[in-house]
C-alpha cells in the first residue's frame, strides 16, 4: 500500500500493482478498494494499476466538509502518481464519479463505465433528500439504519434480504463506511442522467451495461447524449451472459474478468480500457 496527499492534505491510499499503461481503479458506494482487488489483479498483467480507497473509506482519511470538487481533486492527485495521464475506470457511483472527473478536464485518456446508477424513469429514483437522510442518520449514531435505508430505498434489494443483512459477516463493514453513503448521494444528486456534463467529456468512453437496467428504468446513460473525443457517442458493451452489475453480497463481490481489451493491445492509442464482468457464486 502506498498513499499520496491530495491537494487539500487528505491522505489517500492506493495499492499499484502491474506494468503497463496507467490505469486507475474508482469503486462505489459501500465499498472500498477491497471491491476492485480481484479486477485490479486480473488488470496487472497488462497495465499500472492504481486501485485507490476514495476518502473517508479504508486506508484514506477524510477531511471535513465534504464536497465532489475534492474527489475529483483526489483522482488528479492520483492521474499525477501515475504521469501525468491515465485510463480512467469507475463502477456504479463511482462510474459517475469518474464521468464528472472526466468532464472536469482531467488528463483522462480513456473512460469506462460500469453502470453508473442514472434514473431515466423519475419515478425510480431514490427519495430527493437521501444524502441528508444518511447524514442524519449517521449523526445520531444510527449508522445501522443508514445501511438499511441504502440497501432498502436505494439499491431495492428484496426486504427479505435487508431483513437478515444485519446478521451477516459483511454488516460491520457496511456500518465502517455509512458516513460515505451520503457522498455518494451527494454525487448522485437527483440520480437523472448528467447530459451537460457528459456532453463536454472530450475521452473516448465505453458504458457497460446489463439488460435487466433497462427493463427496471435505470439505463445508465443514454449514448444519444453523450459524446467521445471525436464526437461520437460511447461506446456500448453488455456484460457475459449471467453477469450483473449489482454485488449479490455488499462488501464481498465476486467479479472476475471474462476479457480484457484485445483490441487495446493491437492499439493501444485507439481503444479503450474496457472490461466485461461476470459475477460468480461461490
Amino acid at each position: 500500500m502506498k498513499k499520496v496527499r491530495s491537494k487539500d492534505g487528505t491522505p489517500i491510499a492506493f495499492d499499484q500493482l502491474g506494468e503497463g499503461l496507467p490505469v486507475i481503479l474508482v469503486c462505489g458506494g459501500s465499498t472500498d478498494r477491497s471491491a476492485n482487488a480481484p479486477l485490479a489483479a486480473l488488470l496487472a498483467p497488462h497495465f499500472t494499476v492504481f486501485n485507490y480507497d476514495r476518502r473517508g473509506r479504508g486506508d484514506s482519511g477524510d477531511t471535513a466538509p465534504y464536497a465532489v470538487a475534492r474527489e475529483v481533486e483526489d483522482i488528479e492527485t492520483l492521474i499525477a502518481e501515475a504521469g501525468g495521464s491515465a485510463f480512467l475506470y469507475g463502477t456504479s457511483s463511482g462510474a459517475a464519479l469518474a464521468l464528472e472527473a472526466a468532464a472536469s478536464g482531467l488528463a483522462i485518456t480513456k473512460l469506462a463505465l460500469w453502470e453508473p446508477p442514472f434514473i431515466l424513469d423519475e419515478s425510480r429514483r431514490p427519495p430527493a433528500d437521501t444524502a441528508k437522510t444518511y447524514t442524519e442518520l449517521v449523526t445520531a449514531g444510527r449508522r445501522g439504519d443508514a445501511v438499511e435505508y441504502f440497501m432498502a430505498k436505494v439499491v431495492g434489494l428484496p426486504p427479505e434480504f435487508v431483513a437478515q443483512a444485519r446478521n451477516a459477516p459483511f454488516w460491520q463493514a457496511q456500518e465502517a463506511l455509512a458516513h460515505t453513503l451520503a457522498y455518494d448521494a451527494t454525487i448522485m444528486g437527483d440520480y437523472s442522467l448528467p447530459t451537460e456534463r457528459a456532453a463536454i467529456v472530450k475521452a473516448p468512453t465505453l458504458v457497460i451495461a446489463h439488460a435487466r437496467d433497462r427493463r427496471r428504468g435505470g439505463l445508465p446513460v443514454d449514448a444519444r447524449h453523450s459524446a467521445s473525443a471525436r464526437g461520437r457517442p460511447p461506446r456500448w458493451a453488455n456484460p457475459h451472459p449471467g453477469g450483473s452489475g449489482a454485488q449479490r453480497r455488499p462488501g464481498s463481490p465476486r467479479s472476475r474478468v471474462e476479457g480484457v481489451l484485445r483490441r487495446l493491445k493491437r492499439h493501444p492509442a485507439e481503444n479503450l480500457v474496457a472490461t466485461t464482468i461476470t459475477i460468480k457464486e461461490n
